[in-house]
């Protein structure tokens, strides 16, 4: 750890006589971090607490929990371990060390995680699901099925069961029975995106084109964002000859995420049947210079660059080639032509001779891997009659050089087990969620297809005093902080604190010194902070603003740590039963009670902000989503019709009064809105029509 952050959280624990109290504040501040997916930072307050008190098991546990979403399955396995060291009856360790294990292919002793923690929490669904796919996963395919069926006969509308065990069946090679636990997927939640995907790549399978086409349609409907259904559905037009459409879907994948290999290496594929040799090129030598590994993609380059008359270059991607495979006979009789075009007829002839030996000693392979020429093998193999080979991502045979490549189910199989453990579980079949609230922060995330930038004359005003050091942007989508972001706020925390003693009257120092707090994730400091720069300047418009922006993250945060059922309910809108109340214990009312004051405090901000600033839209999108939550939707409508007033292309406030709307039976007015929405660019929101559209 960095000075800096040691110092801040040291002063949380400067005596022992309140050291349980700040240790527990840590702790919540690191679930602050944990909850809003800032996984790196979270760990750092969790790495205070265990060096202050290691013998407590949740510091342990929550650390091993980041470390899952971060991809570190054998570190999160060692938290676990050390959290049931000192806790031994911690259910959610045991489920939470099974996952890491599972993740490693430690199958055996991942089932025996789950069923420990089974006894704990008998009939759990999650951990009995994990365990069926462990046993998939390590071929006992007798014992997930019995184990399939009890889960399914204690939750029989339990769509994901229906689909992992449809996978196990397509596993073992019965079609007739995954067909109908995805039908029967289908049947339970017909806007389920995954199980037409699955279902797809069975009648592929099957030679069901057709079938096969309309269910990645209704797929992509469902979930536009998805690459794999694209490059899956690529492959199903190109087997009913649309090599049009099939280069338009990995066109579509490139141009949204241009890593994408699978997408890279079929359109080189496509684009080398259809002769536009040099752009296969370039799409293969991006394949290689990401995946330097992929001999596959170096072979077909090889037989492109020979075809335009590159043999020296060719000659270099057939001698990595060999290398690999030295018993690969098309790559000797390939470099022996192009060596022969070069005038290395020594080398030719010694080439082309060890490959007739090779095949004399090893028999004869199948005739595309004998004597072949670059010019017998140069385009993939385009019979009509004939289903083309594919191959999956993860299978290596050289000898299918020039099959298209399906979308490579790991990581489907992955998503099985990797269940929703930071608490936020909403359900999506019958709650959608809005689109969050905007707050002023440094950073935000990228990559995103919609990347709308929004200019705000009061926020450039702000920057252009260059008052914090670093420049506010307004946004909904925030990114988590890396380790140098990390270090930085924390030292920014000390700088401004020094500050403040030498000038405690200085309202920006407080406000900067609010958003350090907010950023790492110290909602109480944060507020304490714009309190304080209100105090001093009762004008600062942007403290009112992040003040109540942080307190509804606090808010949210608290509610996850609630019921399930009262955190979706306020952070989503529900459809199909508007007239069917979650059921209330008096404890639950009294818990809602007690944030009326919140509430209000919030809304008070916002009308500041508005009064102070009526064209801030920002601060009429916020209370929206506030009168959202608490179910007061028509306030929530002139709140948003106030900020689409203000700016005629703000997407999420048409998105949003769109879900409101409909929640409200105000179907027609309601899919306009996210039709607007989508064309501005939230592509959700097409899923979405086509749902109501469907039910209307």
């Amino acid at each position: 750890m960095k000075k800096a952050i040691v110092f801040v959280l040291l002063q949380l624990c400067i005596s022992s006589s309140v050291a349980q109290i700040n240790t527990d504040r840590v702790i919540a501040i690191g679930r602050n971090a944990l909850y809003f997916e800032d996984y790196i930072l979270s760990i750092q307050y969790f790495n205070q607490v265990i060096k202050a008190k290691p013998w407590l098991a949740q510091p342990y546990f929550y650390r091993a929990i980041a470390k899952l979403n971060l991809d570190d399955y054998s570190g999160a396995e060692e938290d676990c371990t050390l959290a049931l060291q000192q806790n031994p009856f911690m259910a959610q360790a045991y489920y939470a060390r099974g996952i890491a294990r599972q993740s490693q292919g430690k199958y055996d002793l991942a089932i025996e995680d789950y069923r420990k923690g089974i006894e704990f929490r008998p009939k759990d669904r999650p951990m009995m699901t994990n365990t069926a796919i462990a046993y998939i996963q390590k071929k006992d395919y007798e014992k997930a099925k019995e184990l399939f069926n009890e889960i399914i006969e204690a939750y029989p509308k339990e769509v994901n069961s229906y689909m992992a065990r449809g996978s196990m069946h397509m596993e073992t090679g019965d079609t007739v029975t995954a067909l109908a636990d995805y039908n029967k997927t289908i049947e339970l939640d017909p806007y389920y995106a995954p199980a037409y995907g699955n279902r797809a790549l069975l009648f592929y399978q099957t030679d069901k084109m057709e079938e096969a086409l309309a269910d990645l349609n209704e797929a992509i409907r469902l979930n536009p964002r998805e690459e794999g259904f694209y490059i899956n559905r690529g492959l199903v037009r190109y087997n009913l000859n649309d090599l049009r459409g099939a280069m338009s879907d990995y066109d579509h994948v490139i141009a949204i995420n241009d890593k994408n290999l699978i997408a890279r290496f079929n359109r080189g594929l496509l684009r080398f049947q259809v002769g536009d040799n040099n752009r296969a090129i370039e799409d293969f030598d991006v394949v290689i210079t990401m995946e330097p590994d992929n001999y596959m993609a170096y072979y077909n380059r090889a037989l492109l660059l020979s075809s335009i008359g590159e043999y020296n270059a060719a000659i270099k991607d057939y001698d990595i080639i060999l290398e690999q495979y030295p018993n690969f006979l098309p790559g000797y009789y390939n470099r022996s032509e192009a060596k022969r075009n070069i005038n290395d007829l020594v080398g030719a002839d010694k080439d082309y001779w060890y490959a007739m030996e090779l095949e004399r000693t090893h028999g004869n392979q199948k005739a595309q891997t004998a004597q072949t020429t670059s010019s017998q093998q140069d385009k993939p193999d385009t019979e009509d009659n004939d289903k083309k080979d594919t191959r999956e991502e993860s299978d290596k045979n050289i000898n299918k050089f020039n099959s298209l490549v399906v979308y490579d189910k790991d990581d489907e199989q992955k998503s099985k087990y990797h269940s929703e453990i930071r608490g936020r579980v909403q359900d999506k079949n019958i709650r959608i969620d809005l689109e969050p609230q905007f707050i002023l922060t440094y950073y935000e995330k990228t990559g995103k297809i919609k990347e709308s930038v929004y200019y705000d004359k009061m926020l450039e005003a702000f920057n252009a005093k260059e008052t914090l050091g670093w420049k506010l942007i307004i946004t909904n989508q925030e990114a988590s902080l890396n380790e140098f972001q990390i270090n930085a706020h924390f030292a920014s925390i000390n700088e401004y604190s020094a500050k403040i003693e030498q000038n405690d009257k200085n309202a920006d120092y407080f406000f900067g010194r609010g958003i350090d707090f907010m950023l790492v994730q110290d909602f109480t400091e944060a507020i304490n902070n714009f309190d304080q720069a209100i105090n001093i300047d009762p004008s600062y418009t942007l403290a009112y603003f992040n003040r109540a922006a942080v307190r509804y993250k606090q808010m949210e945060y608290e509610l996850s740590n609630s019921t399930q059922d009262e955190l979706a309910e306020a952070m989503s809108i529900q459809f199909g039963n508007n007239n069917k109340n979650t059921p209330s214990t008096s404890s639950a009312i009294k818990d809602r009670d007690s944030r009326t004051y919140t509430y209000e405090m919030i809304i008070h901000d916002y009308n500041t902000v508005i009064q102070q600033d009526p064209s801030f839209t920002f601060s009429y999108f916020n209370r929206a989503n506030l009168r959202c939550s608490q179910r007061d939707y028509k306030a929530a409508i002139l709140d948003y019709n106030e900020a689409i007033r203000r700016n005629s292309e703000f997407a999420e406030a048409y998105f949003n009064r769109g879900l409101t709307r409909l929640s409200q039976g105000d179907t027609k007015r309601g899919i306009a809105d996210l039709s607007k929405a989508g064309e501005l660019g939230i592509i959700e929101a097409y899923s979405i029509i086509k749902r109501m559209s469907t039910n209307n």
